[in-house]
């Protein structure tokens, strides 16, 4: 099926460049410069086709038996799972580190808070007292 579809394809090719090669061969009335631009054109052209099969590279195929390359087996195996290894240890590392920052940052916080000058009437304020409970249960919780 797919040579009888490669044989029509390229005679199909073959028929188009015939007639294409006719109506510019037959450029009687086209300026001469045009012309000349042609010529040269499907001279560059025809240059290039007959050096393009020597410049493709040969084929080559290599039986493995199924095997890996690099020597088949169990090395085929752990080079598969290494790069998911690397992937899971890495995303826990970034985890790790994001959750000391958050905790660094709250500290901070706490610790700027809790240094700051307050006036007298602040522990005074139940709304104030509120915050302190809540935030620090906020902070045991996590």
């Amino acid at each position: 099926m797919n040579a009888t579809l490669s044989k029509t394809s390229s005679a199909l090719e073959e028929q188009f460049a015939r007639r294409l090669t006719a109506r510019l061969s037959a450029g009687d009335e086209l300026p001469h410069d045009i012309g000349e631009r042609l010529r040269v054109a499907r001279q560059q052209a025809v240059a290039r086709r007959k050096l393009a099969p020597a410049l493709q590279p040969a084929q080559v195929v290599v039986a493995s038996g199924g095997a890996a390359a690099l020597g088949g087996g169990w090395w085929t195996r752990v080079g598969a799972v290494v790069p998911l290894i690397a992937l899971v240890v890495g995303l826990i590392t970034i985890s790790i580190i994001q959750d000391e920052n958050r905790v660094n940052d709250m500290a901070e916080v706490d610790a700027a808070l809790l240094t700051d000058d307050l006036p007298p009437a602040a522990f005074t304020d139940p709304g104030f007292a509120q915050f302190l409970k809540t935030d620090a249960t906020d902070t045991a919780s996590r």
